[in-house]
């Protein structure tokens, strides 16, 4: 067969500003200097370590920690790295201290939130499913009931295989439409739950007719289901806390039928007690297994009394995530008061923190973030923009390096050159300045811009 054209086909990729973060970089305890996607801070990291370990042992309960350094000294990628350590479907919840007041709802409803989408729950079920390879397939249609002049599935017959078994099966409209949302043919092995009518498209079965196969096929391959087609399987699941409350909120609500949301944004203590009970019962019948995540919340010191409170009683609580907070501020007021703190910080709340700190980066360290997030990000650089970036990274900051990094690919392009240079960067340079430079554009046309 002759393939007349061959669209390719990219697939999106979003880089965040620390997908590269892996885990904290550590061997037997120690940090190696680089590693996970972490470079330096190597009594920070070691810090984290034993934090990781606290947490795994259960000896967290009542405490939190406070990532205190300049910025653009890794505190968020350090939480984020902890969150890596203690397992891939650990729950990290990230927002600013900020986000709290810009909300519609209370601050404190913002907090509890933010904690309980920290807190996740693996619920394990048995389900009775039916499993095999499709070796007949026909979906019937009907007339629309409002639309006669619209075809609608009705209903279909399937055909089910496997090495020992083979049966036929009529399902009704609502398997009907799965089976077609999810593009199932010939030669595909499914599962479908037996009580929801759930289809499970799994890949192209290896055995499959060779008129149910294709030239070329995204799908994997997988061999020929084994045993009887009906079986009863486990099914492990993780949601959040608040993914409970907000299932439990919506229940029995007529807004919801009809429109499929909520009437009102805050969740009602009583549902969340019913679900903590809920929760509790899975668990002592092992049906349930509760996964404290991370909380990690930047510029702590723009919360106020009230919220530090909230925080403080929090934590005491008997499902608490692990809390981060992170801030780059010194001695500075509590906020809502007169009282004069380290960090911004209520004093009892500080003394029940186990504080890490961050130092700025070497010139050394700075080159191998470079090169990482560079990597990263897809961009290749000759060795004098690399140059110029280190020089930027360590004079004026290394956020604005790293900001630094695309543009440069950008302009680099259109000159048609596939690496960047040191021309390119500082091309770059011109078109977006940083801090310091904002700083004397608004001193100098001080008198032109509205106060």
């Amino acid at each position: 067969m002759v393939l007349s054209r061959v669209v390719e086909v990219r697939r999106f990729e979003r880089v965040g500003a620390h997908s590269h973060i892996k885990g904290l970089g550590l061997k037997d305890g120690k940090a190696l200097p680089i590693a996970a996607g972490m470079v330096g801070q190597v009594e920070a990291r070691e810090a984290a370590g034993v934090i990781v370990s606290m947490v795994r042992e259960g000896k967290m309960a009542g405490r939190a920690v406070l990532l205190a350094g300049p910025p653009g000294t890794g505190k968020t990628a350090l939480a984020s790295a902890i969150a890596k350590e203690l397992g891939e479907d650990v729950p990290f919840m990230m927002i600013t201290a900020s986000e709290v007041y810009s909300a519609e709802v209370k601050k404190t409803e913002v907090l509890m939130q933010a904690m309980r989408k920290a807190i996740g729950v693996r619920i394990k079920e048995v389900r009775k499913i039916y499993e095999g390879m499709i070796t007949e397939l026909e979906i019937k249609a009907g007339r629309h009931p409002y639309n006669p002049y619209q075809q609608i599935p009705i209903g279909a017959k399937i055909k089910l295989k496997t090495n020992v078994d083979e049966r036929s099966f009529n399902v009704d409209e609502a398997v009907a439409q799965e089976l077609i949302a999810r593009g199932v043919s010939k030669g595909d092995v499914i599962w479908i739950d037996a009580e929801t009518g759930r289809v499970t498209k799994l890949g192209k079965c290896i055995e499959a007719p060779a008129e149910a196969r294709y030239d070329i096929e995204a799908s994997p391959r997988i061999p020929l289901p084994q045993g009887p087609i009906a079986k009863e399987r486990e099914f492990v699941h993780t949601v959040t806390l608040h993914d409970l409350d907000e299932m439990h909120a919506r229940r029995g609500s007529v807004f919801t039928l009809l429109f499929g949301g909520r009437e009102e944004r805050e969740i009602p203590p009583e549902v969340r007690q019913e679900v903590d009970e809920t929760v509790k019962r899975w668990v002592d019948e092992g049906r349930a297994e509760v996964i404290p995540g991370v909380l990690f919340i930047d510029e702590v010191s723009a919360l106020d009394i009230e919220a530090f409170s909230f925080l403080g009683r929090a934590m005491e609580g008997e499902l608490a995530p692990v809390i981060i907070l992170a801030t780059n501020r010194g001695v500075t007021k509590v906020r809502g008061t007169d009282i004069v703190s380290p960090h911004g910080i209520p004093l009892d709340l500080l003394d029940r923190l186990l504080i890490i700190t961050t130092r700025e980066y070497t010139a050394d360290e700075v080159k191998e973030i470079l090169k990482i997030r560079a990597a990263e990000e897809g961009v290749d650089l000759e060795e004098d923009a690399l140059s110029v970036l280190i020089k930027v990274g360590v004079e004026n900051s290394l956020r604005y390096a790293v900001q630094l990094l695309s543009p440069s690919f950008e302009i680099a392009k259109r000159s048609g050159r596939s690496k960047v240079t040191a021309v390119d960067v500082e091309q770059a340079k011109k078109l977006f300045v940083d801090v310091k430079q904002s700083m004397a554009y608004l001193k100098e046309y001080e008198e032109k811009l509205l106060r």
